[in-house]
């Protein structure tokens, strides 16, 4: 999918900012509607596979209304959340947990305190994902775990001919209905910003990262990399 209909560069951190301060208020909902409600499995997978003891300090980057920052907790990590909108975080205001509005190419966290970060459907959003990771490693642990949620791309022909009628037709009329329309024809558009395997193995690795791992999810509807801090960075 071309990217010519999406924001621009320097656009796209304010873009992103208020299309989810809009959308926030019906955001759940929507989101369990356009997901027949798997994106709750797919939260608690991604938890698993952070791999951490009770206890361990854990960041939800892009953590907008709270659902993976609640589903750390109930595993009893100690979660916190960062989210670029304002409003989204206002949403959240009901899990007990520290939330902080931030980019995350600027985390205000110190080096090395963090003892895995987990992120769920918010890569395509960032405007920079090579800074995102530098500043994931920089606050990881050596050895510390960095997963990340997201959509994916069907393999099975009859699957992805389905998904993409649900993800290009469906889903906008959904958004439209429940929430604000422009948001939700975004959403399928948005997947053009998802870097390729060898692409994102790349920025990875540049930024201190390796031992890449992918889970493919309900075929392909929804993915789960799983990235390793390889050691202190220089």
């Amino acid at each position: 999918m071309s990217r010519q209909d999406l924001p621009a560069p320097e656009e796209k951190t304010d873009f992103i900012r208020s299309m989810f301060d809009s959308i926030a208020h019906r955001y759940d909902l929507v989101n369990r509607l356009i997901t027949l409600g798997l994106d709750r499995r797919w939260r608690q997978r991604a938890v698993t596979n952070l791999g951490l003891a009770r206890g361990s300090l854990v960041l939800d980057i892009g953590c907008g209304t709270g659902d993976l920052t609640r589903e750390a907790s109930r595993a009893e990590l100690i979660c916190f959340g960062i989210d670029l909108s304002y409003e989204m975080l206002v949403a959240a205001r009901a899990i007990h947990a520290p939330l902080i509005e931030a980019d995350a190419e600027a985390l205000p966290i110190a080096r090395s305190s963090i003892d895995g970060v987990i992120s769920g459907f918010a890569l395509r959003n960032f405007t920079d994902p090579s800074k995102v990771f530098q500043e994931v490693a920089r606050v990881l642990v050596p050895g510390g775990r960095f997963v990340i949620l997201e959509v994916d791309r069907p393999t099975n022909a009859f699957l992805r001919f389905g998904h993409r009628i649900w993800f290009n037709k469906v889903v906008p009329m959904i958004g439209a209905l429940f929430s604000v329309a422009a948001a939700y024809r975004y959403l399928p558009k948005s997947v053009a910003f998802l870097p390729d395997t060898a692409e994102l193995e790349a920025m990875l690795n540049a930024s201190g990262f390796g031992n890449i791992s992918y889970q493919h999810l309900q075929g392909g509807l929804a993915q789960i990399i799983v990235a390793v801090r390889e050691s202190e960075q220089q």
